[in-house]
């Protein structure tokens, strides 16, 4: 039977998968618990607390405002928790426990797969969990913050949210593509006034990307329409090849240009970047700064990429 201190940090833990997920059947499949359990837990814990810690509908569950004012300090908590074990297995010269890694879709800058393999090789012990935003970097910026993921590949321009801390890896500049007999197809040059007529395809708001274009958008004081938004940015390709839109994208994401005519634009410098980022706040843990230190291994300094 677990003791009492045991006993808050899995209430803490389930808490916090209620509080990530917003529902306690998703909480209790990352858990590898049943539901019931969870639920009981929380109930347990709201006992102990005094206080509701969710609203529960049939539709979703949200946290009350004592949950909202307890998940910044569960976090720190199960974070201080972590960090002693921590030390404790680096005297025994074995490192335990893992890392969550927040991750991009259609960019292979960086060999994941190869690293975490060396990873494994050297820290059998550690296990990576790879989580991938429908939201974009925007929204792996916030898991960050909250604690949610430890690191994170993230591909937003400078500057950079309140409270990361990030590494450059990767710059590329964006280039205009048009299909083959678009108005604009043999230009070389444009401005970006010139393309407030056109419609567009990009990623939705919040990935690097569609920040890039959007920031320089609003400072050319120039409207524009994306009438087709695409999470996996390299699907752009084959919408703008067949006339549905121009976009702007680096030359390393396109595997195949032909129908397309690339543009240079003359009045903005559209650079993406890819960085590695972790939250500002809270110190990394044992298994985070060894992801971190084979990546630095792997990638010493940034890469240009996505040049003529």
């Amino acid at each position: 039977m677990c003791d009492a201190d045991e006993m808050e940090l899995r209430h803490l833990e389930h808490f916090l998968a209620v509080a990530d997920t917003g529902s306690f059947t998703q909480a209790a499949r990352n858990l590898h618990v049943v539901q019931s359990g969870v639920s009981a837990t929380i109930k347990v814990l709201e006992h102990e607390l005094g206080s509701s810690l969710f609203v529960r509908t049939p539709q979703a569950v949200s946290l009350t405002a004592a949950g909202r004012a307890f998940l910044p300090r569960a976090r720190e908590t199960l974070s201080a928790a972590r960090a002693a074990k921590d030390a404790v297995h680096r005297t025994q010269g074995t490192l335990h426990g893992e890392v969550t890694v927040g991750t991009l879709t259609s960019i292979d800058v960086v060999d994941l797969a190869g690293l975490l393999g060396a990873l494994r090789e050297r820290h059998p012990a550690v296990t990576v969990r790879l989580r991938a935003a429908a939201g974009g970097s925007a929204d792996l910026a916030q898991q960050l913050r909250d604690g949610r993921i430890d690191v994170a590949f993230l591909s937003l321009p400078d500057p950079l949210p309140t409270g990361l801390l990030a590494r450059p890896l990767a710059y590329a500049p964006l280039r205009l593509y048009v299909p083959a007999g678009h108005p604009l197809a043999g230009a070389g040059r444009v401005l970006l006034a010139q393309l407030a007529e056109f419609p567009f395809v990009d990623s939705p708001r919040g990935f690097g990307n569609r920040v890039v274009v959007d920031r320089a958008f609003a400072t050319a004081g120039v409207d524009r329409e994306v009438t087709l938004e695409v999470a996996d940015i390299a699907m752009a390709v084959p919408l703008i090849r067949a006339g549905l839109g121009i976009g702007f994208l680096s030359r390393f994401l396109v595997v195949d240009d032909t129908g397309l005519d690339v543009l240079e634009v003359a009045d903005h410098d559209l650079r993406w970047q890819l960085v590695v980022a972790t939250a500002a706040r809270r110190r990394p843990s044992a298994p985070t700064e060894a992801f971190l230190d084979l990546l630095r291994e792997l990638h010493p300094a940034s890469l240009e990429l996505g040049q003529p």
